[in-house]
């Protein structure tokens, strides 16, 4: 499985517009293509930052969609006022404790290791993070993302409520300074979003 990221950062004032025009046409129009599997969105409305991701059967299928996308693409960002970033992913690993809902909020980490160390990142998910989130009573799904090539790889974990998210900060944080003690990663960015559209059909994957 792999999925296709697209995350813009502009005017906070058109998110709502920009959350209208993929519900209404850019999502009509992926998920009729071939080998797409869903697609989501998060926002984080202070930031004016739209993520939104497409799932795929396969590496063919979405780099054979990327041409049919660009046009979407580019509309989206005109209207946010600001650059898209486009990262395509293997995904890693795909858990739900429970089903995926608009309105949830999710942590979305970004960071980089070695490619020679990726086995390892992705061990150090499934058996650490995972476990760790597992604890937690709302905590909802997590997914990892990875370039085999670049060494990037991307996690995110939804939880029920904003106040669930906010809560989870402080392990979330131990996590990242545990990983970082025992290895080269780097962590380079996280965002904190709303779930807005949920549509991403991901079978499990851990």
């Amino acid at each position: 499985m792999y999925a296709r990221s697209t995350s813009i950062t502009g005017d906070a004032a058109q998110i709502d517009a920009c959350v209208a025009f993929l519900r209404e046409e850019v999502m009509p129009t992926i998920t009729v293509m071939g080998g797409c599997m869903g697609i989501s969105l998060l926002v984080d409305r202070d930031a004016g930052r739209c993520i939104a991701t497409t799932s795929w059967a396969g590496e063919d299928e979405m780099r054979a969609t990327e041409g049919q996308v660009v046009p979407l693409r580019d509309r989206a960002s005109r209207m946010m006022g600001g650059e898209a970033v486009v990262d395509q992913w293997e995904i890693a690993v795909m858990h739900r404790e429970h089903e995926t809902e608009e309105g949830s909020w999710c942590r979305v980490t970004w960071m980089q290791c070695e490619p020679s160390d990726l086995e390892s990142m992705i061990d150090f998910f499934k058996d650490t993070v995972l476990v760790r989130l597992e604890a937690d009573d709302d905590f909802c799904s997590a997914s990892f993302f990875v370039d085999r090539a670049s060494g990037r790889c991307c996690g995110t974990a939804r939880f029920a409520t904003r106040e669930a998210l906010e809560g989870s900060r402080e392990m979330a944080r131990r996590m990242r300074d545990e990983r970082s003690a025992t290895s080269a990663t780097t962590f380079t960015d996280i965002a904190e979003c709303e779930l807005v559209i949920a549509h991403l059909r991901v079978p499990e994957l851990v």
